[in-house]
């Protein structure tokens, strides 16, 4: 649609969203009306994103490593501080790597660390049936494969023992927190993918606790933590046989702790 906007729609729509209070208002018209059909289906994404729907979800994909992820509402949308986790993924696959994302959501932690690696087995797992849905479609062109259930007991057993490269981006924030985090959040993505629990490192322990019996010898587990937590979470790991570092990227404002089951 874009080629046939007028300026005076363009301003429009960021006048729109600015009064929303989108801070990247200006973005954010240029991308709805990049995408939109019609007149009719531009300024339904405009209510919506207005109304405070997330915009990755307003148009049905998020960008993250430079690839489209497609999501949907009810599906947790991938963080750009999330990269620091593929990023390490990669520089610690071995070639053909079973590649395991865990608590996936739309899968893109996967897929990311798929398309850099060129060759892996790729499975992706989640409680929610939206994200599962989502993810199936985002692992598909990899020959990934997207499975429905509860932490591991999604995975098909064959991968026990044989999980070279697994993420597991748990939900982290203590419950407490979940009320200060922003609408778009807070109101629009599942608190399954949110609640870590009281001190936001519940869901990690249990991951954490069954890990060593699916990675392979030398395998690794990575999981994506705040600064203040890293220190927990890196005697969790520890605590379940795992040899623990953590990982910081400035750039990107992100922490990770990775845990390796030593040979």
């Amino acid at each position: 649609m874009s080629a046939s906007v007028s300026p005076d729609t363009e301003s429009v729509v960021v006048r729109r969203l600015r009064a929303a209070g989108c801070v990247f208002a200006e973005d954010e018209a240029r991308l709805l009306l990049s995408e939109a059909r019609d007149a009719g289906e531009l300024a339904a994404m405009v209510a919506r994103r207005v109304a405070g729907d997330p915009l990755e979800h307003v148009l049905g994909w998020a960008g993250f490593c430079g690839l489209r992820i497609a999501v949907e509402p009810g599906v947790f949308v991938p963080r750009q501080r999330s990269e620091l986790l593929v990023r390490e993924a990669a520089a610690l696959a071995a070639p053909g790597a079973v590649v395991v994302d865990l608590c996936c959501g739309s899968g893109a932690l996967g897929v990311a660390v798929a398309s850099l690696l060129g060759e892996a087995e790729l499975h992706a797992a989640d409680l929610e049936p939206a994200a599962v849905r989502c993810a199936s479609r985002n692992v598909a062109p990899f020959g990934g494969h997207a499975h429905q259930g509860d932490l591991f007991e999604a995975l098909p057993p064959r991968l026990r023992g044989r999980i070279g490269i697994l993420l597991s981006n748990v939900p982290y924030v203590p419950t407490e927190e979940i009320a200060l985090m922003p609408p778009e959040a807070r109101d629009h993505e599942p608190r399954l993918a949110l609640d870590g629990g009281t001190d936001g490192l519940a869901v990690l322990r249990r991951v954490a606790a069954a890990a060593p019996g699916w990675l392979a010898p030398g395998g690794h587990l990575l999981v994506e933590t705040s600064r203040r937590q890293a220190p927990g979470a890196v005697e969790t790991l520890a605590g379940a046989g795992l040899l623990a570092r953590v990982v910081t990227s400035a750039e990107l404002d992100a922490t990770a702790v990775i845990g390796t089951r030593q040979s």
